[in-house]
């Protein structure tokens, strides 16, 4: 199962950058083996601001995978899944045979409620507001930690 982070707005070099690749090369690479990945992160610009308009700019994103795709928006109002539910979610879309799942992050306002609404799942990263880089970067780690726990890797403690 492909894994795919369509986000609003393009990171600059930075350490969240950094992290980002380097969670997103780890979950590739350690994925392989349980058939997930390559993970990817795809940058999107809105040519105007607002929701809509980034809406638009995501929408091309989402078309539908053979076999299916999954869609769970990044949102403050979303649930947030405890690291081992995170990866058997991801799990069980995998032996499902969705082929391909993507998360949302969407501009500083927050994504557009058509965009919501049509999505599969919602994902909160608890009550605090996150900076979209730093976000990006969680979401990336927590990626990368569903396949180690998958994959029976020492990587996370309970």
């Amino acid at each position: 199962m492909k894994i795919a982070i369509v986000a609003v707005g393009r990171l600059a070099r930075s350490p969240e950058t950094d992290l980002v690749r380097t969670y997103v090369d780890r979950a590739t690479n350690a994925g392989r083996a349980l058939g997930l990945g390559p993970v990817q992160v795809v940058e999107v610009e809105a040519r105007k601001p607002g929701k809509a308009a980034e809406a638009e700019a995501l929408r091309p994103h989402l078309s539908d995978a053979p076999g299916g795709q999954w869609v769970i928006a990044c949102d403050e109002h979303g649930t947030a899944r405890p690291s081992r539910a995170f990866a058997e979610e991801i799990a069980t879309l995998r032996d499902r045979g969705v082929r391909r799942l993507v998360f949302l992050i969407g501009g500083a306002d927050g994504l557009d409620p058509a965009l919501l609404q049509s999505a599969d799942g919602k994902l909160a990263f608890g009550p605090q507001t996150w900076p979209h880089a730093l976000a990006r970067a969680m979401l990336c780690e927590q990626i990368y930690r569903a396949v180690t726990i998958l994959a029976g890797s020492p990587y996370h403690r309970d």
